[in-house]
């Protein structure tokens, strides 16, 4: 008998019963214990949390929801599943209680997120939990999730915490974890196309995912993923479809100019909130409060420009490179945001004097590149004629160009934004001067 035939959700993805229709075009299996997790409140709390945040201030379309990522991710687990059965290291590795562990995780695995949950990440605000480890919050012994996992799954609520978490303490934990977060991973796979989509633009959708699905292997060690020589293009292309996302969509200036105006106002208003609390509401809920916050201070200009009925997003008056102003960009790169706040009161008060007019210490934002690095490479490549497996980056001169290059230097520019009434601000020397004597 082959292995996980009597997982319901990998029977009707076989057979076509039970589906739920999600764009573009994916027939997700629905089985009466997909329906159960997907019913309870801290699921549906998914369907009010957007993916992209404020994406769709420049891009209309990117109001998609966790939810519907969530289903395109634990569809790709299935698909992955389907594949790796072939795999005979990994059916010897990965039971059917692991496989139905991969199901439930994969479709829990943004359970965690809070609205606007990365940008406010980033910022690296002290006490702070990581969204995966804000999962346990909605996985407590008395939600409904936690009872659906035990009685409809005979999924343990810990286990799921423990893979979101990062905890992979047996080999057949690590082939799991790789799967969820690593180079080729079901998220990666989902969010790329479904981001792409709703955003309008190809980017994203340019690389073959069932040539890079079918390639799909263990390692060398048989603990994580790797992908055999045939899917090595698809996945040169996957890497490159990042790097031009990052550069086009997520890092795109006037996003990033309406997320620091986001993240400047949450960092002076946050010491007011409960995070814990203020991490369990949804998108409109947060919005909110924060804007009542914010009322008759400092930061009313910067939320209501980006959540008030008239749209008012700052002026990009300087942008740095490592190849352009590596001064510059060396000083302000990795930066902590509390630092980069003191660099922005400190150059709002050098253009007041040097202007002759009020600049208010919250019409200038600097922005730059958190310390942490968005892509990994290691992901080895299988060649089965002689049996060994090497890194992607070492056979791909793709790969190894953007490794060399730093993908993020390169993408996540240092910039400076500044209120649309300042836009004729935009000498860059100036700013660089100004910046160099700010550090």
């Amino acid at each position: 008998m082959a292995h996980y035939d009597d997982i319901p959700e990998l029977a009707d993805l076989d057979s076509g019963r039970n589906l739920i229709r999600v764009p573009m075009e994916q027939n997700v299996p629905f089985t009466r214990r997909v329906r159960s997790l997907v019913d309870t409140a801290e699921f549906q709390r998914l369907s009010h949390i957007s993916q992209l945040g404020l994406v769709s201030k420049v891009y209309p379309g990117a109001t998609h929801t966790r939810f519907e990522h969530a289903l395109g991710v634990y569809h790709n687990a299935l698909r992955y599943l389907q594949q790796l059965r072939k795999d005979a290291r990994f059916v010897a590795t990965i039971s059917d209680a692991d496989a139905e562990l991969l199901i439930a995780t994969a479709l829990l695995h943004d359970i965690g997120h809070w609205p606007f949950c990365h940008p406010i990440e980033d910022m690296g605000l002290t006490s702070m939990p990581p969204h995966e480890a804000h999962a346990a919050h909605f996985l407590a012994p008395q939600t409904e999730l936690a009872q659906v996992l035990r009685h409809e799954w005979k999924v343990n609520p810990d286990d799921v915490v423990s893979l979101l978490t990062g905890q992979a303490a047996t080999p057949a934990r690590r082939v799991l974890k790789s799967i969820l977060s690593g180079p080729i991973d079901i998220d990666k796979m989902d969010y790329l196309d479904r981001d792409s989509l709703h955003c309008g633009v190809p980017y994203g959708r340019n690389f073959d995912r069932q040539r890079l699905m079918q390639s799909l292997v263990l390692n060398a060690t048989g603990d994580g993923l790797a992908i055999t020589s045939k899917g090595k293009t698809a996945a040169e292309l996957m890497v490159f479809a990042r790097y031009v996302m990052f550069s086009e969509v997520y890092w795109h200036h006037a996003v990033r100019a309406a997320t620091n105006m986001f993240a400047r106002a949450f960092f002076h208003l946050s010491p007011a909130f409960d995070l814990d609390l203020l991490f369990t509401q949804t998108d409109a809920e947060m919005i909110a409060n924060l804007r009542q916050a914010a009322r008759g201070g400092a930061c009313e200009a910067l939320l209501e420009g980006v959540f008030g009925p008239r749209r008012v997003i700052y002026k990009r008056a300087a942008e740095f490179t490592p190849s352009q102003n590596p001064e510059v960009y060396r000083l302000i790169s990795g930066r902590r945001f509390g630092e980069l706040v003191e660099i922005s009161e400190q150059l709002a008060m050098v253009a007041s004097r040097a202007w002759g007019e009020t600049v208010t210490p919250t019409e200038i934002l600097v922005d730059a590149p958190p310390p942490h690095k968005e892509v990994e490479f290691a992901v080895d490549i299988y060649f089965p004629k002689t049996e060994s497996y090497r890194p992607l980056r070492t056979v791909s001169p793709v790969v190894e160009t953007l490794a060399m290059t730093q993908f993020d230097d390169y993408v996540k520019r240092v910039r400076i934004f500044i209120h649309p009434r300042h836009r004729a601000r935009n000498d860059e020397a100036r700013w660089a001067e100004w910046i160099t004597a700010a550090r």
